[in-house]
C-alpha cells in the first residue's frame, strides 16, 4: 500500500475553463495555481486541494464528467511504487503529468 494525503484533487470536464473558474471564484475563493491551453488548476487558499477545469465539450455537463481523481503522495520519490502498484491491482496508466 502507498501512503498518501489522500484525495487532493478532482478534474471537471467543462466547456468553458474561465467561465468555470470564475464560478468557483466568486463562490468558494479558488486562486489559479498552473494554466496551459484548454487546463486551469485552482485551489482553495489554506488547503491541499486542487479543482482542474479541463476543457472537454463532448463531457462536460454529463454525469461521469470527472476526468480524474488525484492522490498525492507523502513522498514523491514513491511514484514509481505508486505506479506498479496501480498495474498489479489491474489498472492501466494511460499519462502521467
Amino acid at each position: 500500500m502507498i501512503r498518501t494525503y489522500g484525495l487532493t484533487h478532482v478534474a471537471l470536464a467543462v466547456r468553458d475553463v474561465e467561465r468555470a473558474f470564475r464560478f468557483y471564484q466568486e463562490v468558494f475563493g479558488v486562486v489559479q495555481v498552473y494554466r496551459r491551453d484548454g487546463f486551469l488548476q485552482a485551489q482553495t487558499p489554506g488547503s491541499r486541494d486542487v479543482l482542474v477545469f479541463k476543457v472537454d465539450p463532448e463531457r462536460a455537463g454529463r454525469s461521469g464528467g470527472v476526468a480524474h481523481l488525484g492522490f498525492r503522495l507523502l513522498d514523491p520519490a514513491d511514484i514509481d511504487a505508486a505506479a506498479e502498484a496501480v498495474r498489479r491491482a489491474g489498472g492501466v496508466i494511460v499519462g502521467a503529468g
